[in-house]
């Protein structure tokens, strides 16, 4: 078994809880690995020094995963632990995600000091959040909100919260789960009016893809059920758009043999909606077929002029 190795990690209290929680599932899964033997080591990422704007002005997913996929390119880390809602579809060459862990709870929460819902926001409340998922999700059925831009780790949410600094905000169940924080959710959204992000509360390994002996060791932690929902619903990003700047929402989930997506495409005021749902076999390459067709079939439906059109509202409204 590979001894000395190092998982590379963002610093935030929730990147930390997920490295840990990979690093103890290493420890558990093989006897001759100790504590000593995994050491987590934290790199800062251009994304966590941008707490004042969206991260399209500066580059989008890509922001929270360079520099620690330079550190595993560059060898100084074996793996790299990150939410694989923030990864880029395309990763940068000779790097794999070769790990799913079982997948967390994909449910959105809102999140106040003042109020008990969502619903019982005022006309004209403050809602914040970076996310144009989230955004378009509630706008489309509260247009009368004002959004501000609102950023930062859970903990810096929650106090820009209770500063008042917005009314409401929206957070991953998942990352309360993994903090022991759900108790704090002022409500767990449903699916079907908060469709999440794809990927959403699902965590993932990353590593060299040449590193057989390093796949070796975590391929205990590998989920399959998760593999197979991640895949489909990062394929229909990738057919879509790939990054951070289209308000799309996925989720797949495996009954038997079946694997069944629902997905989302979203004008950014919420107005306009392109919705499908499908079914395939559970496999890898039934998955990943079926976000590109879904993904295929939703843009033809919305057509390049939307995309132009939604374009062009981002760019007038991040400036």
């Amino acid at each position: 078994m590979q001894q000395g190795i190092k998982i590379g990690t963002r610093g935030s209290p929730l990147a930390l809880a997920q490295a840990n929680d990979v690093k103890a599932k290493l420890i558990a899964a093989h006897a001759d690995l100790g504590d000593g033997d995994v050491e987590i080591v934290v790199i800062k990422t251009t994304g966590d020094r941008i707490l004042d704007r969206h991260l399209m002005n500066a580059g989008g997913k890509g922001l929270f995963t360079k520099e620690i996929e330079d550190a595993l390119t560059a060898g100084s880390i074996d793996c790299a632990v990150h939410s694989s809602k923030d990864m880029p579809t395309r990763l940068p060459e000779g790097l794999v995600l070769s790990t799913f862990l079982k997948r967390e709870d994909a449910r959105d929460v809102f999140m106040s000091a003042k109020y008990a819902s969502f619903s019982d926001l005022p006309a004209g409340a403050t809602l914040g959040t970076a996310s144009l998922r989230r955004r378009a999700m509630a706008l489309r059925v509260r247009p009368d909100l004002k959004v501000v831009t609102f950023r930062g780790n859970v903990q810096t949410r929650m106090k820009k919260l209770a500063a008042g600094e917005a009314d409401g905000t929206f957070l991953a169940l998942a990352g309360l789960n993994r903090l022991g924080m759900s108790d704090a959710a002022t409500e767990i959204l449903s699916l079907a009016d908060f469709l999440p992000a794809p990927a959403q509360g699902a965590v993932t390994v990353e590593i060299r893809e040449d590193d057989t002996a390093m796949a070796a060791c975590l391929a205990p932690l590998h989920c399959d059920e998760t593999a197979l929902a991640v895949t489909a619903e990062r394929e229909f990003l990738a057919a879509l758009d790939g990054s951070c700047r289209t308000p799309i929402a996925a989720y797949a989930t495996r009954s038997g043999n079946s694997l069944m997506m629902h997905a989302m495409l979203l004008s950014l005021d919420g107005k306009t909606v392109f919705d499908k749902t499908g079914t395939c076999a559970a496999t890898l390459e039934a998955a990943a077929t079926l976000g590109q067709d879904m993904g295929a079939a939703i843009r033809g439906d919305a057509g390049e002029a939307f995309f132009e059109t939604l374009a062009t509202d981002i760019e007038a409204e991040i400036e």
